[in-house]
């Protein structure tokens, strides 16, 4: 497989967000689904939509998200409405919870490792392409989010989200087999993935990079500086590129991040995502 190309800009504002979309210029025909992270309440390293709203309004794209499988204000339809109008989302664009009514959509995985099928919000079906916009840091369970997870926990419902956690045995959301999960993530990934293959476009910024998740209601402060934006058509190339830019920078607060990563074996859904080969961790990394 070709080196993927994953486009770096240092400039972390709207002006830097559009000048690398250009740059890639991915086709995203027809009826376009962006994934987001809403934030959980509470959480003060989420991107806000102020931040997104050139580019989503460029592509004339709809909003989406779906419900999390964990207590919270995002864990029911009622709540996760009432906090994406909260952070201002509803403000800008129209918004679809994918899963606000089921039943899921199940999509298959016939070459998946640990698990066969994933269940996705069933209004994924309404959209022709996909641009998946992700806020690069740490996270409790995965190590680091990227592009990956929102590819696979972002866009699974709620019982998904309890199925890839317990590597197809929901009722293990928390006790499964840790590397089985992350496993399990790149197999849904592969899923969302080959379900929009030659349309979709992926984001990934490295802001606010707090070891916490935006899942996390109270969650630590960034711990190292930010580094910037990248973009590319390859979920798994971008999530690589991101991991090798901490790696490579001078801030001594990375530590704390690679702490989190490697703890969690964070790197092992990337490896797993390659070996399903529907991307490379093999990029050309150029600078805008």
């Amino acid at each position: 497989m070709e080196k993927a190309k994953v486009y770096f800009t240092r400039d972390i504002s709207s002006e830097g967000l559009m000048k690398i979309y250009e740059a890639l210029s991915p086709e995203l025909p027809g009826k376009v689904a962006v994934k987001v992270h809403s934030g959980e309440t509470g959480n003060q390293n989420f991107l806000r939509p102020e931040f997104w709203k050139e580019l989503i309004e460029k592509v004339g794209g709809t909003v989406t998200e779906c419900n999390t499988a964990y207590n919270g204000t995002r864990n029911t339809t009622e709540k996760h409405l009432k906090t994406l109008e909260e952070h201002g989302w509803n403000k800008y664009f129209p918004v679809d919870l994918l899963d606000a009514e089921g039943p899921d959509l199940e999509l298959s995985i016939p070459e998946g490792k640990r698990i066969k099928k994933n269940f996705v919000g069933k209004n994924i079906v309404n959209y022709d392409s996909l641009l998946v916009l992700s806020h690069f840091k740490g996270h409790p369970m995965g190590g680091y989010g990227g592009a990956l997870k929102q590819l696979s926990i972002g866009v699974a419902s709620s019982f998904g989200k309890a199925y890839i956690h317990g590597a197809g045995e929901p009722e293990k959301i928390w006790t499964a087999d840790h590397d089985s999960f992350l496993e399990s993530m790149a197999d849904a990934a592969k899923s969302v993935a080959d379900y929009f293959r030659g349309k979709a476009a992926y984001i990934n910024v490295m802001k606010n990079m707090s070891v916490d998740c935006d899942c996390c209601a109270v969650a630590e402060d960034p711990c190292m500086k930010d580094i910037g934006i990248l973009c590319s058509l390859d979920p798994i190339a971008i999530d690589r590129a991101c991991l090798d830019l901490v790696y490579a920078s001078d801030d001594p607060g990375k530590d704390h991040l690679i702490e989190r990563i490697e703890s969690r074996n964070g790197v092992h859904t990337i490896e797993a995502a390659e070996k399903l080969g529907f991307g490379t961790a093999e990029y050309e990394l150029i600078e805008i």
